[in-house]
């Protein structure tokens, strides 16, 4: 365990607090009008998968869980674990879908990801940055919409809406970032 300042916290590391080991979901720096910054931060907890909101001062310290990363191949869901196989030894591990939160949607099927472990076990997983998508639905081009920079909404074949500029049409392939699920560009 190392100890690290709170405004030193990122998505995907792991804590610990209140004698329980939490991944970091999501983190946000608020800086009031008045008073000092604090840091906002969802968290998981590793064992019960319970989600925990906390906010911290930039100067306040935390446990931080060293990590061993290995890579990993997604396999097929069974229930509600993903089947991941290691490339090397092509032995297969179970790991719970909400590992993955709101990004599951961009699991495919022999995606390579990152999975965190600690002493052997499983407390997150990193998906690849981008995706390739198809568009099922996109709303059409209304004649003039195009000089302004305006998105429209159009629907993936995962079933994720994404919101994409308005020469996008149903059919095509996009780019989509996993992270926060937006368009990224049109797929090559």
């Amino acid at each position: 365990m190392a100890k690290m300042q709170a405004n030193q916290m990122r998505a995907g590391m792991v804590i610990e607090f209140e004698g329980a080991r939490y991944t970091i979901l999501k983190q946000n720096i608020m800086i009031p009008g008045k008073g000092a910054a604090v840091i906002q931060v969802e968290m998981r907890n590793v064992k019960t998968g319970a989600k925990k909101d906390q906010r911290w001062r930039t100067a306040d310290t935390v446990e931080r869980l060293m990590t061993e990363d290995k890579e990993f191949t997604f396999s097929y869901t069974e229930g509600e674990n993903l089947v991941l196989m290691d490339p090397e030894s092509f032995e297969q591990t179970m790991v719970k879908q909400d590992i993955l939160g709101d990004r599951l949607p961009f699991l495919q099927e022999n995606m390579t990801v990152n999975v965190r472990l600690i002493e052997g076990e499983p407390v997150s997983m990193d998906l690849p940055e981008t995706v390739t998508l198809e568009v099922v639905e996109a709303d059409p081009v209304v004649k003039g919409q195009t000089a302004s920079s305006s998105y429209k909404p159009a629907m993936m074949s995962n079933g994720v809406k994404v919101m994409v500029p308005p020469f996008i049409t149903a059919g095509e392939k996009i780019v989509v970032k996993t992270a926060d699920a937006t368009y990224y560009e049109r797929a090559k």
